[in-house]
């Protein structure tokens, strides 16, 4: 099935993020944190895709497997920053032998270890071409990144909400976006989408901070900003980790809350693959 005929209906939907272990880690690991989370019920799980294909092998098994022996339907995160177009046609062909139907189309992080890494040179430089090389290949469901901050290599939201129509354009299905920590960010995010006639569903995607260390890593990527209320409670509880994983937890779930209120098509959680603390957000929320 494609994940988009989810949406649409009620209640909305939850989905979750999931990451491969690394490489030196048994693969066995992330299914004992499955195990868990699929008693929450989830619309579909996401799982990631290591920069430069560094986790592509588990990737598909970990979707595969989901699919197979979870019976949830699975999204398999591809990025195609220094893939050739050969390489991602036959990723497209390991992902159409297991049986996995959804992709999320990323371009991906630039390398850091290569300063004079060079984009222009590269058979993909943007998300919209392996959106478009994915609509040619198969009847896949295409999901895509949105960023209600902007991208943090893009100097205007305005023009970052062209790049994110041109995705839309090229077959995108429905979008996730990156996270966020103040709700109205992702409303006016909306509006401004609409505008520029973005009608697919646009699913929110949260993360609770649960240590202090962690936000710091996470608005470095990502370029998120923190809400006075948040800096508070991260400046409170920086030296309790117990302290700050339960204003998290409690954070996260207000935030779930009041976008449910809005009438949101679903809510996307990024596990970091914990199981404990999703649950309680979940519970928290009546998802």
């Amino acid at each position: 099935m494609r994940i988009i005929d989810l949406y649409g209906g009620e209640p909305p939907i939850l989905s979750l993020e999931i990451f491969p272990p690394r490489t030196d880690y048994p693969l066995e690991t992330i299914f004992e944190t499955l195990d868990h989370l699929r008693t929450l019920n989830p619309g579909f799980i996401s799982v990631t895709y290591g920069a430069g294909g560094s986790n592509r092998a588990r990737t598909v098994e970990i979707a595969a497997r989901i699919k197979k022996e979870y019976g949830i339907e699975s999204l398999a995160h591809l990025t195609c920053v220094r893939h050739t177009r050969s390489e991602v046609n036959e990723i497209l062909d390991d992902l159409i032998n297991e049986g996995i139907n959804n992709i999320l189309a990323l371009r991906g992080d630039l390398p850091e270890d290569e300063p004079n890494f060079d984009l222009s040179r590269q058979d993909y430089r943007f998300a919209y071409e392996l959106i478009h090389d994915i609509r040619k290949k198969a009847a896949f469901g295409v999901a895509a990144a949105a960023y209600p901050a902007g991208h943090p290599e893009c100097l205007r939201l305005k023009d970052d909400l062209v790049n994110l129509k041109q995705k839309v354009d090229c077959g995108v299905d429905f979008l996730i976006t990156q996270l966020f920590f103040d709700n109205r960010i992702y409303y006016d995010f909306i509006d401004k989408a609409l505008a520029m006639q973005i009608g697919c569903p646009v699913v929110p995607g949260i993360m609770p901070v649960l240590n202090a260390r962690q936000i710091k890593r996470t608005i470095y990527l990502c370029g998120a900003s923190i809400p006075a209320p948040l800096l508070k409670l991260v400046d409170k509880y920086e030296n309790d980790p117990e302290g700050m994983g339960k204003a998290g937890i409690e954070y996260a779930s207000m935030q779930v809350k009041d976008l449910l209120d809005s009438g949101v098509p679903g809510i996307h959680l990024y596990t970091m693959n914990k199981y404990r603390q999703i649950a309680e957000i979940v519970n928290n929320v009546g998802l």
